[in-house]
């Protein structure tokens, strides 16, 4: 549901009443992953979706049934129809739980509901927490967690208990920056046992850092900001790091590479792009940037420039297991030859890398689309046996 918060904070300040839909359980190949969510109004006004059109004006009518119901939440199961593929159903042979809330001027839920949408809406850190399985009376109750563990909202006078075990389980995965599902017990134990509770995570947009400014870059930037990160441009040449060339970057930074991301806080979801290919820029910066606990570090240049700058990053003392973050040359394998699809080969690699996937055609492959993370990592080592 914070996938759409800018849309339904604007709702709540306009005094609206909405039911909202949100993925809270997600099997075998689906559209859309857990929190991905369709709002509609009472005049029938829509936003968001819960699978990129298999299923939307099933659970548009749910909705709207929501609206003129009793207030309580309820969890609807969508599948394939092997009987009739054009029936009502997932036709990609996926499985999703929708969990439909009302969200009216004396819902429960409406004050944790805007404090969150609030802090997703100004990219605050924040998790959101939901019953989506057990008992009827707890179903859709709701607590916002922040990062210092504080919470708002409760399932009620006798769940206290309760209250404190789900916010140091969502506190847990606020800290990884993870949407996930959580077992615990009624009673407010750890163990898995009555109840299911999706934990929506927001958190600020991740960080893209490019080093070079080029009109590669320029490029990249684009791609970047589509792809919802926050993007600095970072040249050490004042007459190339402007915001003329730039538009489009939120930062531009005239330092040398090293000596800014040295200061710089980064973090497990960061980018950084190395477009230079320049060593008196590429080795200091390297030889910082492989040291530190971020998602992706690439470097653009030849296999010749390659190889000669892991040559001077070994005598600069980087160990071989550094060496190996290390995504040089920068991209995938598309035969890119403009800045445009430079970049579009970059940002492919990248989300790889975030998710874990193999880069090679979906066409003639037959492993699952979409896959868990366990599954990911049992391919790799196959792939990487192969």
């Amino acid at each position: 549901m914070l996938d759409i918060a800018q849309e339904l904070s604007q709702w709540l300040e306009e005094g609206r009443a909405f039911a909202v839909a949100t993925v809270v359980g997600v099997s075998g190949s689906a559209p859309r992953g857990l929190g991905a969510a369709l709002a509609v109004d009472r005049d029938g006004n829509a936003v968001g979706s819960v699978s990129g059109g298999c299923v939307e004006g099933a659970v548009y009518d749910l909705c709207t049934q929501a609206l003129e119901g009793d207030g309580r939440s309820v969890v609807e199961r969508f599948g394939y129809s092997d009987e009739d593929a054009f029936a009502v159903g997932l036709t990609c042979g996926g499985i999703v739980d929708i969990l439909v809330t009302p969200v009216t001027a004396d819902a429960q839920v409406l004050t944790v509901l805007r404090s969150a949408l609030g802090d997703a809406a100004r990219n605050g850190s924040a998790a959101l927490t939901r019953v989506i399985r057990g008992p009827a009376e707890l179903l859709g109750k709701s607590l916002l967690v922040r990062p210092d563990g504080a919470y708002e909202g409760s399932h009620g006078d006798d769940h206290a208990t309760l209250d404190g075990t789900v916010a140091a389980e969502a506190r847990a995965l606020l800290e990884v920056g993870r949407t996930d599902t959580v077992e615990i017990s009624e009673d407010g134990s750890h163990c898995p046992g009555g109840l299911t509770l999706l934990v929506e995570v927001n958190m600020p947009p991740p960080c893209m850092i490019v080093f070079g400014a080029i009109d590669f870059a320029a490029a990249l930037v684009r791609v970047g900001k589509f792809l919802g990160y926050h993007v600095t441009v970072c040249d050490a040449r004042p007459v190339f790091a402007t915001r003329a060339r730039f538009p489009d970057a939120d930062d531009i930074v005239v330092d040398w590479p090293h000596r800014y991301l040295s200061r710089t806080e980064t973090d497990g979801r960061t980018v950084l792009c190395v477009l230079t290919h320049d060593a008196k820029f590429d080795v200091p910066l390297l030889h910082e940037a492989l040291r530190m606990p971020v998602a992706y570090v690439g470097a653009m240049g030849s296999r010749r420039t390659h190889a000669d700058r892991e040559r001077r990053l070994r005598e600069a003392g980087v160990g071989e297991r550094e060496l190996a973050r290390l995504r040089s040359p920068i991209g995938l394998d598309l035969g890119a030859r403009t800045p445009e699809e430079t970049a579009l080969s970059i940002a492919a690699e990248i989300i790889a890398a975030r998710h874990g996937g193999t880069g090679i055609p979906l066409t003639g492959a037959q492993m699952p689309i979409h896959r868990a993370a366990g599954e990911l990592a049992v391919l790799r080592a196959v792939l990487g046996a192969a």
